[in-house]
């Protein structure tokens, strides 16, 4: 995720400092989940109301723990926000459009496409073209259609540069 965060930065033409500051918090992005009940993590089934905002503390949660380190530290805003959602019904804050900073905006259309593309245990990993189709139709509500469409530019020019980590043999990677 990491990777194709960074570039989606390099396409969007940011500095290297940017796309190293992007790639930096798409590697512990995630981190907060280390606090949440393996349980709800890993439940097979829809979640309840109450596990799914188990689940949306890991944002925050991370942010916290990487404001501790200087490393990571200028990435605490990107991990805090990268599930909000262009039109303003993400978490943890509910920012909408350009208040959401744009290397979060980068991190949560890479997070979803791996997350598309990977196998979870509740479904199997779907191929790169059924992800791009819900990245399409979520673009401008739910992710930066700039984002959505520069990773799409991606896609359709040097996808070998993507990595894939789905191990499904029903999803297919593009060649």
């Amino acid at each position: 995720m990491a990777t194709t965060a960074r570039l989606i930065a390099e396409r969007l033409g940011l500095s290297a400092e940017e796309a190293d500051l992007i790639e930096s918090a798409g590697r512990v992005h995630d981190l907060g989940k280390v606090a949440i009940d393996p349980a709800v993590l890993l439940k097979p089934t829809k979640l309840t109301i109450e596990e799914q905002r188990e689940i949306e503390r890991h944002a925050s949660l991370g942010a916290d723990v990487i404001a501790n380190f200087a490393t990571y530290r200028q990435g605490t805003r990107l991990v805090r926000h990268h599930h909000e959602r262009w039109d303003g019904r993400g978490y943890p804050d509910g920012l909408a459009g350009e208040a959401i900073p744009l290397g979060a905006r980068i991190l949560a259309v890479a997070d979803t496409f791996d997350a598309l593309t990977s196998d979870r245990p509740y479904r199997k990993g779907m191929s790169a073209e059924k992800a791009t189709a819900i990245l399409r139709e979520g673009a401008g509500s739910q992710w930066d259609a700039a984002v959505v469409d520069a990773l799409l530019s991606i896609l359709a020019e040097q996808p070998e540069q993507l990595p894939f980590y789905h191990q499904s043999p029903d999803a297919q990677t593009p060649q």
